[in-house]
């Protein structure tokens, strides 16, 4: 429709969050063991698992995670060391709104640590990274 659509004011993650998490999981053979274990945790996770959603669309699956809590994840993988998503246009504009709406926005290990993804300085326009974003819990 070609507009922006204001769906709630003062958007902030739902007090009672859901126990969601949204990646693609046919990458997960080429994540390094933390991110393939953080992921099998959420699965197997006692007394309830996670319940897996992926749209595919990181807009989408971010709005998802904003409306009912979880956690959405593009990890680096062995094929694209750096992550997909590109920090100027995807990574710091998702981490501004869900850091300002009470989550989190991480890198996961990247460049041999954890970084805060609004933290990162990119060297070029279309430099990437990989995101861990969404709930404090998660």
């Amino acid at each position: 429709i070609g507009e922006f659509i204001l769906t709630a004011e003062n958007m902030t993650l739902p007090a009672e969050e859901k126990l969601i998490y949204s990646v693609n999981e046919g990458n997960h053979l080429t994540w390094d063991p933390c991110m393939q274990e953080a992921v099998s945790d959420f699965k197997l996770k006692k007394p309830k698992p996670y319940t897996a959603r992926y749209v595919g669309s990181m807009v989408a699956d971010v709005h998802r995670t904003l409306m009912y809590g979880g956690i959405y994840m593009y990890p680096a993988d062995a094929a694209k060391g750096n992550g997909k998503l590109r920090i100027l246009y995807e990574g710091f504009p998702m981490s501004m709104i869900m850091e300002q709406a009470g989550g989190s926005a991480s890198t996961g290990m990247f460049r041999g640590k954890i970084h805060r993804l609004l933290d990162l300085v990119p060297e070029g326009i279309h430099d990437k990274c990989p995101v861990l974003i969404g709930s404090t819990r998660d």
